[in-house]
């Protein structure tokens, strides 16, 4: 029985559950698992991996005959799968397959591969449970090779083929996509792929057949370690070549804007000099693009998240963070209209974007480029979308492009049949709608531009 204060998502794993106290996040082993958890800790094991960085270190805090507890390195900022942009996935899956292999190596075996046992950290993926690792058996199979398949194979093919946004399904089926929902969506071609047809299109004949034979009796495969080293071997190498065939509008954004280069420059300084007396630790690029002006940044953030809706905005926002080996940038694929719902039973085992987000409490907010695609690509009234950013930001620097912009004069030219309707779009109205949530702090028109850049504060920050 877990106890009254288990974390939400965390009540699946009869190993154990998670718990938040006092801010630290605590996870209690229960007697089930103590074998295994005295075998990882006395071989080195989890030493090795915190070494290497691909699992989230712990600490054990209390022992007892009923329950060993733990305490975890704290993450700011949980990001779930259908957030992540396809390299960012890539990496994901990647790291679970050689914390598998490395596993088989040293007498254990992941007993689970869900893609929420990851999430992103100090600029990569880590894992996050701690309870996933399991005695191996001799001559047994995965038992978590098929929710692999589901979580990470599947989805990734699927992106590969039909784009990036077969990325976010994972939002609906958080116990990963039916195999044969994903060997139905793949083009027949891939059937003649031993690999594909082998771990895809059989797999679902076999899922069929077994549901029709099934009289209540469980047949286990044999499996040599070997065998198994092998087929992880080729998913490893078949996903590391996979790459997205899709383009967007938004690809080398910053080349084809409408920006002077002096526009641009002292759009970049008039950030820096609010940041600077902001002095945040914390910040949040709302519609940040591939994270420009995060970098340009003289003030250096513990944490910035860079979120987009464009996924090639996002991967390359992310391939550039990792030439650069930068470990303060989380970048997320997020679109404003619809942020990641609450999911999972009772809508309680994945928070929602907005719920995470208000939790991190960002220092400071930018939304540079995106309120006129959220008034006319969207419809959503000023009063709507300062409800938005008012629930998590404390200071907002926003962009404000007036109506003679030329991306402003493309998107009404697309509403011109109903040309009245958005004649709300202009400053005064913006700064009204603003101003019953917001202090405006500080307003410059950015020179060579059709832009107004604005600090706005809180109202509350001001009690």
């Amino acid at each position: 029985m877990q106890a009254k204060n288990a974390h939400s998502a965390s009540f699946r794993d009869p190993s154990g559950y998670i718990f938040v106290e006092n801010g630290t996040i605590k996870r209690v082993i229960n007697p089930i698992y103590f074998k295994p958890y005295k075998a990882l800790t006395e071989s080195g094991f989890y030493n090795s991996l915190f070494k290497s960085d691909v699992l989230i270190r712990h600490k054990e805090i209390s022992r007892s005959e009923k329950e060993i507890i733990i305490e975890a390195e704290k993450i700011p900022f949980i990001s779930y799968p259908y957030e992540w942009s396809f390299n960012m996935y890539k990496e994901a899956a990647l790291l679970t397959l050689r914390l598998q292999k490395y596993s088989l190596e040293h007498g254990f075996s992941l007993k689970d591969a869900s893609a929420f046992n990851v999430t992103f950290y100090k600029g990569k993926a880590v894992f996050i449970d701690t309870l996933s690792f399991d005695f191996y058996i001799e001559n047994s199979p995965w038992r978590a090779y098929k929710q692999f398949i589901t979580h990470f194979f599947g989805p990734l093919l699927l992106a590969h083929y039909h784009g990036a946004q077969q990325l976010k399904l994972l939002s609906s089926f958080i116990d990963g996509i039916p195999v044969k929902q994903i060997s139905s969506m793949l083009p027949t071609k891939t059937k003649l792929s031993p690999l594909l047809y082998s771990n895809i299109h059989l797999l679902a004949k076999l899922e069929d057949k077994h549901n029709e034979d099934y009289k209540g009796e469980a047949k286990v495969a044999s499996l040599s370690k070997k065998g198994q080293l092998n087929i992880i071997r080729s998913l490893y190498d078949y996903i590391k070549k996979l790459e997205l065939k899709e383009k967007s509008e938004w690809e080398n954004y910053y080349d084809k804007t409408n920006y002077t280069d002096r526009a641009f420059d002292e759009k970049s300084t008039i950030i820096n000099q609010w940041v600077g007396e902001i002095n945040p630790e914390t910040l949040i690029d709302v519609g940040g693009n591939d994270g420009t002006f995060v970098r340009k940044l003289q003030k250096r953030v513990e944490l910035a998240l860079v979120s987009d809706i464009d996924n090639n905005a996002v991967d390359y926002n992310y391939k550039t963070m990792k030439l650069n080996e930068e470990t303060s940038m989380l970048p997320l694929v997020l679109d404003v209209l619809s942020p990641s719902p609450a999911v999972g039973l009772n809508n309680q085992e994945r928070d929602s974007f907005l719920d995470r987000i208000k939790a991190f409490a960002p220092d400071v907010t930018f939304a540079l480029a995106v309120i006129h695609h959220i008034s006319l690509s969207g419809n959503v009234p000023f009063e709507r979308s300062a409800e938005f950013f008012s629930g998590f930001s404390k200071y907002l620097v926003i962009e404000f492009p007036k109506r003679d912009d030329s991306w402003v004069k493309r998107l009404l030219n697309n509403k011109a049949d109903f040309k009245d309707y958005f004649d709300f779009y202009n400053l005064k109205n913006f700064i009204e709608a603003y101003s019953t949530v917001f202090d405006v702090i500080e307003q410059i028109a950015i020179k060579d531009s059709e832009r107004v850049l604005l600090l706005l504060k809180h109202k509350n920050l001001n009690t």
